[in-house]
């Protein structure tokens, strides 16, 4: 017997809170990332947006993102065991504000493994579990671009083996900055849904904070999306978000740390 109940930082309690599938903040994120730009109907991403946020000075700017992440703890603990700190990740990313604070709204989500899931549930992120694909760079041989003029680089996600989401950009120079959608805080809605009889729903408008924020050189090129219509039902609202235009493509890295969020709203 122990006067200890069991605990952890998540579920699953234990006596030694080391079963928790989540460790606390901070965690820390180094990834490449592929991302295309591209602007959907202003009317379709207003109505993904919560009342408490406004689409703000460009209305339908939007973003497709492909990533493939390693993470690790404080104590780097993770980095002993790569299937557990990597996962591919997939985002959609639309441009909006909040009380003059230029913010992104992630209305979908998709990872390949439980702990990012369950770490973005924790966020507010709507994370789904799908596969995600991802060109690796090479610098030798020819089974892989450089990063370079020329390289080219595609990604994709499929969702209960359906394709979803695919591009490619083709680099063509160096960007003199990051892509905007990729330096602003992400804006998230933590929702806790009834359970219990007399419950009613909450939902917390949060933002993510984060520091020691590093890009690599970002190169940008010609930029290819499709997000495909035959979806499932479950899915169909992902149509509404299908580009009108597509802009530029840009590849590079980026790291991050992630203290946990703020209130955007009570």
């Amino acid at each position: 017997m122990t006067d200890r109940a069991p605990w952890g930082y998540s579920l699953p309690l234990s006596p030694s809170g080391r079963s928790a599938m989540l460790t606390p903040p901070p965690w820390h994120f180094s990834g490449d990332v592929l991302m295309v730009d591209y602007r959907v109907s202003p009317e379709a991403a207003a109505a993904f947006l919560p009342p408490e946020l406004s689409p703000g000075p460009d209305p339908g700017a939007a973003a497709a993102v492909f990533a493939q992440w390693q993470w690790t703890s404080d104590d780097g603990a993770e980095l002993e065991d790569p299937h557990r700190g990597q996962f591919g990740e997939f985002l959609i990313l639309l441009a909006c504000e909040f009380e003059g604070e230029r913010l992104a709204r992630c209305p979908y989500a998709w990872v390949d493994r439980a702990v990012p899931l369950v770490r973005g549930w924790l966020q507010g992120m709507p994370k789904q579990f799908g596969e995600i694909h991802q060109t690796r760079p090479a610098s030798v041989g020819r089974a892989g671009p450089r990063i370079a003029p020329g390289g080219r680089f595609a990604g994709s996600v499929s969702v209960l083996g359906r394709r979803v989401a695919e591009a490619a950009v083709t680099l063509r120079s160096q960007a003199a900055e990051p892509p905007h959608l990729h330096t602003v805080p992400l804006a998230h809605n933590r929702v806790t849904p009834p359970w219990l009889p007399g419950e009613v729903a909450v939902s917390q408008l949060v933002a993510s904070a984060v520091d020691g924020v590093e890009f690599s050189p970002v190169w940008s090129g010609d930029a290819e999306l499709t997000l495909f219509d035959e979806l499932p039902a479950d899915l169909a609202d992902l149509g509404l978000l299908a580009p009108v235009s597509v802009g530029q493509g840009h590849y590079f890295s980026y790291a991050e740390t992630l203290h946990g969020g703020r209130p955007l709203s009570s």
